[in-house]
């Protein structure tokens, strides 16, 4: 068993020495130095460097060959050692398997396994495990491959990243941070969630006509949409087929420049399932979380603090910027009702569900047609965004931050945003009309 301190600390171990050229060396000296068992100890290893190879007395070597050619699979968590299976159990169950939302943890011969097929890659398996029989894989090392030659690679951050690097550390050093790393640049994905907001509210407009009627977000939390999707079947039509402000980012800037790579960078470990979703595959090429964000920083010895600003035009709305915490959304929307379909405002009302219980209770209600909002809003993480996994600062930190940053920008909400409007151009969207045309807004678009 390694504590998640220990495996942050072989993370930046690993970064220094695969940056510095004796990475196989340094991985051959951790086999060695550690009294573990040596095939779960590699699957560790293997993960943290973002593939699976087995253990094997080549295995540094096998190891490197298989960053150099680096192939996506679509399991971001895996089993790193046979479980226990002596944890405390509630209802005939075990921790990982309670905390599941998708009942993929079943029980093999070898302890708790995860069932791939049920799995929605959502990590809280991760976090409740004490036994840290799970860990979910990180892919900074085939993503330092693409960087070494030299292709664009754009990061797009989440907008919960306000504050989570310290208070005194502006946006600008983020972005000068992440160039140092060898990053083009970054982008704010509050910017395309901006965008994302306007489509919700065409969504409102077409699903909401009567009292009774209402309307899921989908635009935000893949946590959300796994349990409407797994566990909800029936709520799908009442369910925006809006994508996420994530992909919406990697859709557009690829449309843009289709030879760029974009990162996403963010709290939370869902995400890194998401962006391998069939259906939404191929707009966002690697996910980290803050906190390999932050060891990486770490590892390879850039202060943010000391650094010089390296400043952009503001170009994202306080509603974008406000994503990051529950409640955002549906103030973000009902912001841009107000302005496109005036006579339907009276008819927004919004209820917000933060948690995987609140989300399953708020469904269930949902289902049952318990429900007096006409806006529901759910987000599998308490807080939000702030409150995921992987953030550095309290949720209660985080919500401050991003309402504060929300609060330095000029433009309030998604439909008065011009630097977006001149980007959409580009798409072939014209107008604010036009997000009523469902094939010029097909970028924005999936199938549930």
């Amino acid at each position: 068993m390694i504590s998640e301190k220990d495996q942050r600390e072989l993370f930046k171990r690993l970064i220094k020495a695969y940056y510095e050229d004796v990475f196989e060396e340094t991985v051959d000296e951790i086999l060695k130095e550690k009294d573990v068992n040596k095939e779960s100890f590699a699957r560790i290893i293997s993960a943290i460097c973002g593939v699976e190879v087995d253990y094997s007395p080549s295995f540094s070597e096998d190891l490197k060959k298989a960053i150099e050619r680096y192939k996506e699979t679509n399991r971001v968590v895996i089993n790193t050692h046979s479980c226990v299976k002596d944890c405390v159990r509630i209802d005939g169950k075990t921790m990982c398997q309670n905390a599941c939302p998708f009942d993929a943890i079943i029980m093999g011969k070898d302890g708790a396994e995860i069932n791939t097929d049920a799995c929605a890659g959502c990590g809280i398996c991760v976090d409740v495990c004490e036994k840290r029989n799970f860990v979910d894989k990180i892919e900074f090392m085939p993503l330092v491959e693409i960087l070494r030659n030299n292709k664009k690679v754009i990061a797009a951050v989440a907008p919960a990243i306000a504050g989570q690097f310290g208070e005194n550390v502006s946006m600008g050093q983020i972005r000068a941070g992440l160039k140092e790393i060898g990053f083009a640049d970054m982008v704010e994905v509050a910017f395309f969630a901006d965008m994302l907001t306007i489509r919700e509210a065409v969504e409102f407009n077409k699903l909401v006509n009567q009292e009774k009627d209402f309307m899921l977000s989908s635009c935000c939390c893949p946590i959300w949409i796994g349990m409407i999707k797994g566990k909800f079947h029936e709520l799908i039509k009442y369910t925006s087929p809006s994508i996420s402000p994530m992909i919406a980012a990697g859709r557009v800037i690829k449309e843009i420049d289709p030879e760029c790579k974009v990162v996403f960078i963010g709290p939370c470990v869902a995400k890194k399932a998401e962006a391998k979703a069939e259906d939404l595959k191929g707009a966002i090429d690697c996910v980290l979380t803050f906190n390999e964000l932050e060891d990486i920083f770490n590892a390879l010895d850039i202060k943010l603090e000391e650094l010089h600003e390296v400043l952009s035009p503001q170009y994202a709305s306080r509603g974008g910027r406000v994503y990051g915490r529950i409640g955002g959304v549906s103030k973000a929307v009902a912001g841009a009702i107000e302005h496109m379909f005036p006579d339907k405002v009276r008819m927004f009302s919004s209820e917000q569900a933060s948690g995987v219980k609140e989300c399953r209770e708020m469904l269930s209600n949902a289902l049952k047609g318990s429900i007096d909002a006409r806006f529901l809003e759910g987000m599998g993480c308490d807080g939000g965004c702030v409150g995921g996994p992987k953030a550095i600062i309290p949720k209660e930190k985080g919500k401050e931050a991003v309402d504060r940053y929300g609060d330095e920008s000029k433009i309030h909400i998604s439909t008065e945003n011009k630097i977006m409007n001149e980007f959409l151009q580009r798409l072939g969207i014209k107008s604010l009309e036009d997000f009523k045309d469902e094939e010029k807004t097909k970028i924005f678009e999936r199938k549930l």
